[in-house]
């Protein structure tokens, strides 16, 4: 089975992790960690996928990649 692909952003204003995906319908979830978001998205991701009549029959593993993007500054020193 392929991949899912899952898209986390960095909200530098409310400091979390923000999950969402074009593969997994209704996939918007967030975390304080990339670790905790990670986590949760084990959880999350079956569950949609299951309401959403699109898990194959017999699947024991759900496999997700996450594609993570965190804007950040780096300041000159002079």
């Amino acid at each position: 089975m392929s991949p899912y692909h899952v898209k986390a952003e960095w909200d530098a204003e409310a400091e979390v992790w923000v999950a969402s995906s074009d593969d997994v319908p209704g996939l918007a979830t967030g975390a304080d960690t990339f670790e905790l978001l990670v986590e949760k998205l084990k959880v999350v991701i079956p569950e949609l996928l299951e309401e959403n009549g699109l898990l194959p029959g017999g699947a024991g593993d759900v496999p997700f990649a996450i594609t993570a993007e965190r804007i950040e500054h780096a300041k000159r020193v002079a």
